[in-house]
C-alpha cells in the first residue's frame, strides 16, 4: 500500500513537471531566454541544447507526461479497487468511478495548477528546471526521435507539408515585455537607455495630438503686423520659427524663419514660407516620414472641424523617442511641489499619467485628456475660476491660477486613499 502511494505521488509530480515545462517553454519570453543563453554558464549551455530543437523538446515532455500518466493510472486503479468493489457490483461502473476519481485528481494536481504556475513564472521555471528537463531530454532521446520521424513522415506524405523551422525572430510584444521587466528591476543609470527602446516600441501608436504643442501655447503673429513687432517677438521668445496667420489662428498661412529677417523685408507677407497641414489623428511616424521627404520641419495640426489644434515640429517627434531635448531657449518649468503625502501643488500642464507614476496617485485617466488641466475641464465642462474648489473622485482641487483660456496651477489634496 505504501509503495503504491509513493509511486502515485511520484507519478503525479512527474506529470506536473512535464506539463508545466511544456507550457513554460511555449510561454517564455524568447528575448529573455536568448539573452540568458548568451551567458557563459552551464545553465546557458543547457538552455541552448533544450531550445535548439523546440519540436523535440515538446515531444520529450509529452512522452514523459504520458509515461507518468500510464504509471499513475495503473497504480491508482489498484489502490482504488479494494474500496470500490464491495459497494459496486458492476465492473463497468467500477471502471467508470475509477476513471472519474483518477481524472479529477490528475487534472487538478498535474494539469491546471502546474500549468497556471509555470505559465505565470515561465522565464523563471524554465531556468530553474532546465537541468532536470535536460536529463529527461537525454533519457527519452531515442523515443522522441522515433516519434518525430513518424510524425514528419505523416506530415510529408499525408498532408504534403513539413515541420516548421525554428523561429529565431522576436515579436514586438516579446521585446516589449522584456523591456518592461528591465524597467522594473533596473537602476536609474540605465533607465533612460531602456526607456528609449520602450519609446521606440510605442512610437507607432502615438498620434499628432499626443506630441503636438497645444493651440494655447503657439507663438504666432498676424500677417498684417509690422516687421518691428515680428523682430521683438523673435527676441522675446528665442524661437527660430514663428507661425503667421490671417485674422485668426484657425487660418494659418505659413511661418517665418528668423534668418529671413536678414533680408531687410518690408512686410511679413514677403517672408512667408509654406507650412504643412496634418490631421491630429495622424501617426507621428507617418508625419516624420512626410516632413522628411518634403524637407520641412514644422506642421500645423488641425482638428476634425478644420480649426487649428496645435503645432508639431521634428523636435517634438524626436522627443517622443529620446525624451525632452533641452536647448538654450527651453526655460519653461512646470510647478511640482509636494507638501506632504496628501497635499501637492502642480502646474495644470503636467500629464496625469506622469503625476500618478511619480507621486503614486490614482488620478482618473482617459483618452479624452492628457494633462491635469484637461482632467479638471473634462469633469467640470468649463474653465473654473480662481480659488474655486472642485472634487473629483477622492481628490480635491483648488484653482491657484487661471487665465481666460486655461488653468495654470492647482492645489491638489487627497481626501482619502482608494483601495
Amino acid at each position: 500500500m505504501e509503495v503504491q502511494i509513493i509511486i502515485i505521488i511520484i507519478s503525479i509530480l512527474l506529470s506536473a513537471f512535464f506539463s508545466g515545462m511544456e507550457i513554460a517553454f511555449i510561454s517564455a519570453n524568447k528575448m529573455h531566454i536568448e539573452l540568458e543563453k548568451k551567458k557563459d554558464t552551464f545553465l546557458s549551455s543547457v538552455l541552448t541544447k533544450l531550445t535548439g530543437n523546440p519540436s523535440k523538446f515538446i515531444t520529450t515532455m509529452l512522452v514523459g507526461n504520458n509515461i507518468a500518466l500510464v504509471v499513475y493510472g495503473y497504480f491508482m486503479g489498484e489502490l482504488l479497487m479494494p474500496y470500490l468493489e464491495p459497494y459496486l457490483y458492476n465492473d463497468f461502473v467500477v471502471l467508470l468511478v475509477q476513471t472519474i476519481i483518477s481524472t479529477l485528481i490528475i487534472l487538478v494536481s498535474a494539469e491546471f495548477l502546474p500549468k497556471a504556475i509555470f505559465r505565470i513564472y515561465s522565464n523563471e521555471t524554465l531556468k530553474i528546471f532546465a537541468i532536470p528537463a535536460y536529463i529527461f531530454f537525454l533519457l527519452f532521446y531515442f523515443i522522441s526521435s522515433f516519434i518525430m520521424v513518424i510524425s514528419d513522415f505523416v506530415l510529408r506524405v499525408v498532408f504534403n507539408t513539413k515541420e516548421d523551422d525554428v523561429q529565431m525572430a522576436f515579436t514586438k510584444a516579446e521585446l516589449g515585455d522584456y523591456i518592461n521587466e528591465q524597467l522594473e528591476i533596473s537602476d536609474e543609470e540605465v533607465d533612460s537607455e531602456i526607456q528609449i527602446f520602450q519609446n521606440a516600441l510605442d512610437f507607432h501608436n502615438v498620434r499628432a495630438r499626443d506630441a503636438m504643442i497645444p493651440r494655447t501655447d503657439i507663438v504666432a503673429i498676424d500677417v498684417t503686423d509690422t516687421i518691428k513687432n515680428l523682430k521683438n517677438l523673435f527676441v522675446e521668445t528665442g524661437l527660430s520659427k514663428i507661425i503667421v496667420y490671417k485674422d485668426s489662428l484657425d487660418d494659418v498661412i505659413g511661418y517665418i524663419h528668423a534668418f529671413e529677417l536678414f533680408k531687410n523685408p518690408k512686410t511679413i507677407r514677403s517672408l512667408l514660407l509654406p507650412i504643412e497641414t496634418i490631421p491630429e489623428t495622424m501617426m507621428i511616424n507617418d508625419i516624420l516620414n512626410d516632413l522628411t521627404k518634403k524637407q520641412k520641419s514644422v506642421a500645423v495640426v488641425i482638428d476634425e472641424y478644420g480649426g487649428t489644434s496645435g503645432l508639431i515640429t521634428i523636435e517634438d517627434i524626436i522627443e517622443e523617442l529620446f525624451g525632452d531635448i533641452e536647448d538654450e531657449h527651453d526655460t519653461v518649468e512646470f510647478l511640482e511641489n509636494k507638501i506632504n503625502d496628501r497635499e501637492f501643488e502642480f502646474s495644470a500642464r503636467l500629464e496625469v499619467d506622469y503625476i500618478n507614476e511619480t507621486y503614486n496617485l490614482t488620478l482618473p485617466e482617459s483618452d479624452a485628456y492628457e494633462t491635469l488641466g484637461g482632467l479638471i475641464v473634462d469633469a467640470t465642462e468649463n474653465i473654473p475660476q480662481k480659488d474655486e474648489i472642485i472634487e473629483i473622485d477622492s481628490f480635491q482641487f483648488t484653482i491657484l491660477e487661471v487665465s481666460s483660456s486655461k488653468i495654470e496651477q492647482v492645489y491638489l489634496k487627497v481626501l482619502y486613499k482608494e483601495d
